[in-house]
């Protein structure tokens, strides 16, 4: 299950992606320093993409649920379950898993087999905080984990952020979607 991605995309790019599937992203205050990130790990602050009047609204949050004397909540299944509020996406450009019963375990960085650089992962926001939704493996990530987090096309994304009604289908992405590169 995915407890790394990164984002190494410019702001304009995410604005870009968002203005081609009709979304206008605005944000509060001046523009965020989007800094890139090979790395992004549980209860780090990350930007994510919420519904709003106006389009997309960005904000920076952290990863993982709060849990009172445990762990934060970093993934959370998605099968057989509605999510009538709190929908974000989580904007990234590649996620890791890792293999092997032992440290250093193998790592392997996913990225999409199209060549386009950024996609959005489908989470929920509570309290100025978000979590990934996971779904069975597809075939592209079956061989690495048992688990995977849910990456939704371009076309859902504004139902994903849209009305309780408008919630798109959750699952893996088709064979051949994904390309695997071992970094370690």
């Amino acid at each position: 299950m995915c407890n790394e991605y990164r984002y190494k995309k410019p702001l304009d790019e995410i604005a870009r992606a968002f203005g081609e599937v009709h979304l206008p992203l605005h944000w509060a205050g001046g523009a965020p320093n989007l800094e890139p990130r090979d790395s992004i790990r549980p209860t780090d602050p990350a930007p994510v993409i919420l519904g709003s009047p106006e389009g997309a609204e960005l904000k920076q949050l952290r990863w993982g649920f709060v849990q009172p004397g445990r762990p934060p909540v970093i993934n959370f299944r998605s099968e057989g379950r509605r999510f009538p509020n709190g929908r974000c996406l989580i904007p990234a450009d590649g996620f890791y898993e890792f293999t092997g019963a032992k440290a250093p375990k193998s790592k392997w960085l996913f990225t999409r087999a199209d060549g386009s650089d950024l996609f959005c992962i489908a989470g929920l926001v509570r309290d100025e905080r978000f979590t990934m939704l996971t779904c069975e493996p597809g075939p592209d990530i079956a061989p690495y984990h048992n688990r995977q987090i849910v990456i939704l096309p371009r076309r859902q994304w504004a139902a994903w952020l849209g009305p309780p009604e408008a919630q798109p289908p959750l699952g893996p992405l088709p064979a051949g979607s994904l390309k695997v590169e071992q970094i370690r």
